[in-house]
Formats: structure tokens, sequence, C-alpha cells
């Protein structure tokens, strides 16, 4: 044996020495998976991990090899057997998307692609750019306005505000700190604004006390003239108002604020206007309802994500950036390691220079590949089409007397509870928790819970392309069926 050949032999790899043995344990995990899913329906939504599960996954760190179709099979009996359950018909727990078969294929691609979506002159980086310019176009943002694929809701709100932040601290808070600021900056949002914004002016070195909560009308919307009223109070105290907030479907009840109002307020003021549009910016593809969002295209930054109402497999977020230039001035840094060449790898965009991540994965291919395949429009009647089930599902709780529904359904979020009579506010709470648990105990139906108005409720986000009307007619009948055993009929 030659020296080369000693070599190659010696010298250690991660790709299997048999790949016809990956190629037959491939196939079989793909007809496994579609198994899953083609026969979902006919699954609990939701099992609790046994003990003996737990225990397995608290295994040390292994040090010698195991065969690749065993570390499957623990796969299989460890974890595809105790799902979240967002792919199922029935989960409507906080706000998911469902995903979808298509998805899950542009992942494994892009897994095995393996590009680095920092930047760089390949195919990936290029399609990263056309998702986002598709997604620019869905909101009705000009061609010019910039945009990034991120991992979530929480982080695209935080590029936005971030950009936003600088754009109005007048001195350079990216060399000087937030300490160079003349006056305090002052975010507003209503009072149903998801967490994610709190941690977000945290983060941005202006604290809890810079996000200023409004209070919202009997819709649950922020309330126009208590937002104009804060606003001159802050200026007339010495601080710096910078940035509105706008909540195109708020987390508890999927309230949609006035946007075209609060932009006509942001411009009067010279203020940021920021839509966090992680549950309804995409309303803008629906036949029927994109008339909620209108305004939406004239935000300074919109938060959305394909996660939701695209079903792209997580996680897959965006935010857009009306400002290119303010959008790469808050986050471009360019070290000697990453410099610009006219022709080669390096001689493409460093999509890094638009967030905080100079690593980012493939996330462009799994929303490319789904959009291709369906088109935009049918992802607007899947959105249409969940609204309708929302308010099917209203419509058969007003029309029973033991149900009670606490909250108007703006579009696909339906906020009630089971009351039979009269009682105490902790024995509600209770009695409806107790509910919850065991739905998603027997395994007929996730949902979760919050409180609107001061009021315990459950809660039932429609955001799943897989729900039929007759479930939500089963989630009745079994929501009655366990309130009476619970109660004593």
């Amino acid at each position: 044996m030659d020296t080369d050949a000693k070599i190659a032999l010696s010298e250690a790899t991660l790709d299997p020495r048999d790949w016809s043995q990956v190629r037959a344990l491939s196939h079989r995990i793909v007809d496994d998976a579609v198994d899953r899913l083609s026969t979902v329906r006919d699954r609990p939504v939701w099992r609790e991990v046994p003990g003996a599960v737990r225990e397995a996954l608290t295994a040390p760190v292994p040090r010698t090899p195991t065969p690749l179709a065993e570390v499957y099979q623990d796969v299989l009996d460890n974890v595809t057997a105790y799902p979240m359950g967002n792919t199922h018909p029935r989960f409507w727990a906080w706000y998911m998307g469902a995903g979808n078969y298509t998805g899950a294929l542009g992942e494994f691609l892009a897994a095995v692609d393996g590009s680095n979506l920092g930047g760089g002159n390949h195919a990936a980086a290029l399609m990263d750019r056309q998702v986002v310019d598709w997604l620019k176009e869905i909101v009705g943002f000009p061609a010019g306005a910039s945009g990034t694929l991120v991992s979530g809701g929480s982080m695209a709100n935080l590029i936005g505000l971030a950009v936003a932040r600088n754009a109005k601290a007048g001195p350079d808070v990216r060399e000087r700190g937030v300490a160079a600021l003349a006056a305090p900056l002052r975010y507003y949002g209503s009072d149903q604004l998801h967490a994610c914004h709190r941690k977000a002016v945290e983060v941005l070195g202006l604290g809890n006390q810079a996000l200023r909560r409004i209070p919202t009308d009997r819709h649950l919307r922020i309330d126009i003239a208590a937002l104009r009223e804060a606003i001159a109070e802050d200026r007339a105290a010495g601080m710096a108002p910078a940035c509105i907030i706008a909540t195109a479907g708020t987390v508890n009840t999927g309230a949609i604020d006035d946007l075209d109002a609060l932009a006509d307020v942001a411009a009067g003021e010279g203020l940021w206007f920021h839509v966090d549009g992680c549950i309804g910016a995409l309303l803008a593809l629906s036949p029927e309802h994109h008339h909620l969002v209108a305004g939406l295209e004239r935000a300074d930054s919109v938060a959305l994500d394909p996660h939701k109402w695209l079903h792209a497999p997580f996680e897959a977020g965006c935010a857009l950036i009306r400002d290119a230039g303010a959008h790469r001035g808050t986050f471009a840094v360019t070290p000697e390691y990453l410099q610009s060449t006219s022709r080669g790898l390096a001689a493409g965009d460093w999509l890094y220079e638009f967030g905080l991540q100079t690593t980012r994965g493939f996330r462009a291919l799994k929303i490319w590949m789904a959009l291709r395949e369906h088109g935009t429009d049918a992802f607007g009647r899947l959105i249409d089409q969940n609204i309708a089930q929302a308010r099917h599902l209203a419509a058969l709780i007003d029309e029973e007397p033991a149900l009670e529904r606490l909250a108007p359904v703006t579009v696909n979020i339906v906020c009630f509870r089971y009351r039979p009579r009269p009682m105490d506010a902790d024995a509600v709470r209770a009695l409806n928790t107790e509910i919850m648990l065991r739905l998603q105990e027997e395994g007929i139906a996730a949902l979760s819970d919050t409180t609107v108005n001061g009021e315990h409720c459950l809660r039932v986000a429609i955001a799943n392309h897989r729900t039929r009307t007759a479930d939500l007619d089963l989630l009745v009948h079994e929501i009655l069926r366990i309130g009476s055993d619970l109660t004593g009929g």
C-alpha cells in the first residue's frame, strides 16, 4: 500500500464508511416521517413523558460510538413519541404554526448544504435575500427597504427596536453608549404588548421604565387619545419620545391596533413607527381580511414570523426595516478577517451586518420551497380559513349557556371559560385550569390559558392548516363533558 493510501486510511472523518447503509436508513427515516404526518390525526395531541424516558434523557455524554440505526431508534423511542404536538390539528396552545412537510425537506436540504448565512457570494445567500424581498413585497414595503431572517418574533422585534433607538438617539450610541443620551428615550405600546418588548428595551440598555404601556379600548386596541397624552406628558417632563410599537395581533386576543392612526401619530410626533406583526402581519395575504392591517406598509420597521401563518418549521422570523442605511448602520462591523473582494467567495453581501449573528443558519430554503410549491394565494386562503374557524368556535360558545366568551374575536384567537353557574374567581380559575389539563392529558386537544381584563380564561389560537371545523365541535363537546364531570353535572 502506498503512503498516500495509508494516510487516507488513518485520517478520521465523520462521513460513514458505508454510504449504502446510510442511504437505506435515510429512506426509512423519510418513510417514518411521512407516516407520522399523514396519520397525525390518529394520535393524541400530547402525551406526558414517562419517567423512563426522562431518565434516558439525563444520560451522561457518550464517549464511544453507537451505530446510527440504534441512535435513530432512541430518537423514535424518546423524542418523536412525545412531541410538543403543534403539528396536530387540535393543537391550539399559545400561538404556533403547524409546520409543513416541504419546509421540513427544506430544513434537511439546508443542513446538508451546510451554508453559513453570515454572507458571501453563494446561492444560499442570494436565496436569503430573495425571501426577504418576497416578505417586503407581502407587507407593502418598497424594494429598497432592508430586512433579515432571524430566529423568531422576539429577535425580529429586538432588531427593529434597536434600529429605532439608534435612529432617534441623537448621539452615536454605538460608540458612546446610552449614557450619552441627552434625555431618556421613551417607547410606547399598548398594555397588551408582548413580553419580548420588555426584554428588548432592557437589552438595549434603556430599562423597563423606557417602555410606557398605554391603556386599551374595549376592543383591546391601544387608546390613541391616551397615547397622545402620554407623549405630551413625557415631552413636558424632559423625556425623549422615540418609538411607537403597534401590535398587529396581540398575543392574548389577536386584537389589532389601528395602524393607520398610529402611523399618523408617529409622523406628526417625529417618532419611529414599529409594528409587531408576528401574529397578524401576514393578514396582508388574506383575500378577506387584509384590510385589518391597513397602514402596515407605512411602518418604519415590521417584525413577522414565517413559522406562524406561513407554517415554516421552527424557527423562522424576519425583521424588515424601511431605511436600509439605518438598518446596516445599527449592526455593521467590518473586521479584517471579513473584508469584501471584487470577485470570489467574499464578493457577496455580508448578511451578518444586518443583525447580531455572524453565524446564521440557512433559514430561507424552507420558506422558499413552501412558497414556491403552494404560492402565497394558498396561504392567504388558509388564513381566512382559520379566521372562519375561530368565528365558528365563538358562535358555539355564545350559544352554550355554560360557556362564556371574554373578548372579541378579531382574527383567530378565542378567549372563553366554562362557567355553568355563578362562582367566585378562584373557583372559576381552578375549574378551567383543570379542564385545560385534562384535555391535554387525555390527548384530546392542547389549548392554553391567559388573563383578559383581569379575568382568567381558556385561549384557543387557531393557526393550524390541519384544523377542521369538526375538531372545534369536538372541543366544545369535550369541554362540556369534562366540566360536567368536575362539577357533578
